[in-house]
């Protein structure tokens, strides 16, 4: 029942998305005005809030806004146009530059590939050409021939003002004139409204999921405005710093690769390299040799590594929590859907969409397909790369973990090791792996462990000539006997004297071993969940027969306090001195009890 249901919602959901991106495509010439002017909205806010705050009254601010704004883009779009027309009009003083490099490129070429193409070309060329079609060689037959009597052609004349001819003229022109408007009167509105509207938002989703919508929205302005601002800033400043490179390289026009520097770079990794398309190409018609090209090319390539290394980490901080491959997906998916607008909406428009699936339950897929959150703790893909046998990559997560937080090594094996002895032992247990895959993920964990051995063997070279003896005795099976040998690699052996059991051994050898060793500790070492019955049993028969020795009960895994709290009263009942649930605790407790006489640690 519970599987059909879940079909079902999948496709219900898969319903859904195909109707909203229907609509998105053929409602587009509504959805994309509301989509500007949403955009200029988050950008063009903090400008009217910062007139408030200086004694500006709202429409008044508004107004200024909206103002400035419509004018810096009809400023561009006038020097634009006019540098494009300007460049046209020269193209013919450069066309013998061009013409010499393209023969310089023939005579390296000269006998080579392209050479050979293009003859091979010719003669195809000239093969089609000299076979004229079937259907014209194919005689006609004479009954089939008719006089063909021409008929007279009349032209109407519907007067010098046709109403179709108007509209082929305007008509283009009045869809974006149209949209401008609707933009300008759309952002002036929610600019002066904007409390209004956000409360009707709130209204329509749901008093009730005030403190989630509340989150989400001013996360999403948060992201949102901070990106577009950074964005903008960053943009303008590498557009500058293009145009003022191209104008110390005596490249023409250099204001107007500028602005494309600008506006391409919206586009995520490939828009600076659009950019230095259009000015390399021009320093290759200006220049007769080939140095201009590449001090151009040169120039783009440090300004890039500048804006990406430097400028972009300290602006942008903790970023916009898209992921960048999924942001690269997303702009191609935008652009498909809405042309050169989708590219510009692209990024904020993602952002949005990330935020609805970190809040809304049922769109939790999207932050986590689109989100730069890590989707598996580090414990997680430990385990993973063991489970797939990529020891290499498994210790690249161990000395990652040991130099990202600053962790000792018994911190990130409690942090690493000992969650992916419990996941094994939890899978095991519901057949998600068999037991060889346990073990070949036993056998991979301890070579990964085995990398870490000559620090212990460092440390065994300062032993002292009276240390304490422990034996570390696992409570049940080779998960435990693992954890016991992680615990021993973990105990500073300078001060104690180390032992391990198996546990295979019965509970009589261990006793035995205890008594040949004189062993003044033991510890008992078992994963979470289970083997709490087997480490009350080892306490019950350690404590009978060997009253003066000190029982350190280790219980790797546990975090609920409430079970802490019950395995704790469980062994300290039945003999258990100390009980641990950490490897880190449990250094702790005996660098503790090293200290201690341990005739009263008990």
């Amino acid at each position: 029942m519970k599987k059909n249901l879940l079909v079902t919602n999948n496709v219900s959901m898969l319903i859904a998305l195909a109707l909203v991106l229907g609509f998105l495509y053929w409602a587009r010439i509504i959805v994309i005005p509301i989509a500007l002017s949403i955009l200029l909205t988050f950008l063009l806010a903090p400008i009217v809030a910062w007139l408030q705050q200086h004694g500006v009254a709202r429409v008044v601010a508004v107004a200024l806004a909206a103002s400035l704004a419509l004018s810096t883009i009809v400023g561009a779009i006038w020097g634009v146009t006019s540098q494009i027309g300007s460049l046209l009009d020269t193209y013919p003083q450069y066309e013998n530059n061009i013409l010499s490099k393209l023969n310089q490129i023939t005579e390296r070429d000269r006998d080579g590939i392209l050479d050979k193409l293009q003859v091979v070309t010719e003669r195809i060329t000239e093969k089609l050409t000299n076979n004229p079609a079937i259907e014209d060689k194919l005689p006609i037959p004479a009954d089939k021939k008719e006089k063909i009597e021409a008929q007279p052609v009349r032209i109407v004349d519907d007067g010098p003002f046709q109403l179709s001819q108007l509209w082929s003229v305007f008509g283009p022109m009045l869809e974006p004139l149209a949209n401008a408007g609707l933009i300008i009167v759309l952002v002036c509105f929610m600019l002066l409204n904007r409390e209004d509207l956000r409360d009707r938002v709130i209204s329509l989703i749901g008093v009730e999921q005030l403190a989630h919508t509340t989150r989400a929205f001013e996360d999403a302005g948060e992201r949102v405005s901070r990106y577009l601002l950074m964005q903008l800033l960053i943009n303008l400043g590498y557009g500058v710093a293009v145009a003022l490179g191209l104008w110390l390289l005596d490249v023409p026009y250099a204001a107007l690769w500028g602005f494309f520097g600008a506006l391409l770079r919206y586009i995520p990794y490939l828009g600076a390299w659009l950019t230095a398309i259009l000015p390399i190409t021009l320093s290759l018609l200006l220049s007769p040799d080939w140095s201009l090209a590449i001090m151009v090319l040169a120039m783009f390539c440090v300004l890039e590594l500048i804006t990406n290394m430097i400028i972009e980490p300290m602006l942008y901080g903790r970023g916009i929590g898209v992921s960048q491959a999924a942001l690269l997906v997303c702009v191609a998916f935008w652009t498909w859907l809405w042309g050169p607008i989708g590219l510009i909406l692209a990024s904020p428009l993602t952002v949005c969409i990330v935020v609805l699936g970190r809040y809304v339950p049922y769109l939790g897929f999207l932050d986590t397909l689109l989100g730069d959150r890590p989707t598996l703790s580090a414990g997680q893909r430990f385990y993973q790369r063991l489970l797939a046998d990529d020891i290499d990559e498994a210790c690249d997560i161990v000395e990652k973990q040991l130099s990202d937080t600053d962790h000792t090594l018994v911190q990130a094996f409690d942090s690493l090791a000992i969650p992916a002895l419990m996941q094994a032992r939890t899978d095991l247990r519901h057949g998600k792996i068999d037991t060889d895959e346990q073990n070949e993920l036993i056998d991979n964990l301890t070579a990964v462990i085995k990398e870490y051995e000559e620090e212990t063997k460092e440390n065994e070279k300062q032993e002292q000539t009276e240390r304490n003896i422990i034996l570390v005795i696992p409570a049940r099976d080779s998960i435990d006997d693992l954890a016991a040998q992680i615990l021993i690699k973990s105990i500073p052996h300078e001060d104690f004297e180390c032992h391990q059991l198996n546990s295979l051994g019965l509970a009589t050898e261990t006793l035995t071993v205890i008594e040949q060793l004189k062993a003044s500790i033991a510890v008992i070492a078992s994963v979470y969940p289970g083997d709490l019955a087997h480490t009350i049993y080892l306490c019950k028969r350690i404590r009978t027969r060997f009253p003066e020795i000190v029982i350190v009960a280790s219980r790797f895994g546990i975090n609920d306090p409430q079970s802490v709290k019950n395995n704790s009263n469980k062994l300290q009942a039945v003999g258990a001195n100390r009980v641990t649930n950490t490897l880190q605790e449990t250094i702790i407790e005996l660098e503790k009890l090293d200290l201690l006489d341990l005739s009263s640690a008990k």
